[in-house]
């Protein structure tokens, strides 16, 4: 009877990476900026959200006495704003300034443009005047994480954030002097200082709600003392 003789499998080519079905080897890696927003082992829930689901929401809920939790308040989007009223002139200090909000946010800015003309301030309509982007989900969070914990600090005789700064809508919108604070920002390439909006768009119509919400994520307003996150 012959014998039979099982075949060596064959080695990975050269450069051929990991075998098909290795997890973590030989994948693409994503896009500059993008970010998956659906939780996964690998990165988890931004930490600032799960402080926000795992203790903010029972303990505003306890103190407010909501009956429902979906009364609690959440924090929507946030929106920054860079005004740039050079912009047409200096076309160069704009696409810098879209550079640093996408470094600062890890999403791209969108231009903004004039909708109707100014004579007197030299504006034609659909002119460039600032970049702005708007958050929401996992960045959201990350950033406000980061704005609390690194870019605040580095702010100069900081006095804590205003807190008179509400719409009456449930909504916070406060100014900050210099790009200058977020650690993303290289000072060495910086073409111009110039400050920015940053507007935080609640679920709550109510500004105590609002209020109460930032506080207790740890936001500094003056003359508190702010919680930390965990």
């Amino acid at each position: 009877m012959a014998e039979t003789t099982e075949k060596a499998p064959k080695a990975p080519k050269k450069g051929g990476g990991a075998p098909q079905g290795t997890p973590g080897k030989g994948r693409d890696k994503a896009p500059a900026g993008a970010v998956d927003h659906a939780p996964n082992a690998a990165e988890g829930t931004p930490r600032l959200q799960e402080f926000y689901e795992k203790t903010v929401r029972a303990k505003i809920q306890k103190d407010f006495g909501l009956p429902n939790a979906h009364q609690v308040p959440r924090i929507q989007k946030v929106v920054i704003n860079v005004g740039m009223g050079d912009a047409g002139k200096n076309p160069k200090q704009l696409e810098a300034a879209v550079d640093e909000l996408g470094l600062i946010t890890g999403q791209r800015a969108v231009v903004t443009r004039a909708k109707k003309a100014i004579a007197n301030f030299g504006l034609r309509a659909g002119m460039p005047v600032g970049a702005t982007v708007t958050l929401r989900r996992a960045r959201m969070y990350e950033f406000l994480d980061r704005f609390i914990t690194l870019a605040i600090p580095r702010i100069r005789d900081f006095r804590g954030l205003p807190n008179r700064s509400f719409d009456g809508r449930g909504n916070y919108t406060f100014g900050i002097k210099e790009q200058m604070i977020f650690p993303e920002i290289d000072y060495d390439k910086v073409e111009k200082i110039h400050g920015m909006d940053i507007t935080i768009v609640t679920s709550t119509d109510r500004d105590d709600l609002a209020m109460a919400l930032l506080r207790e994520i740890g936001w500094p307003f003056r003359g508190e003392t702010p919680q930390r996150v965990a």
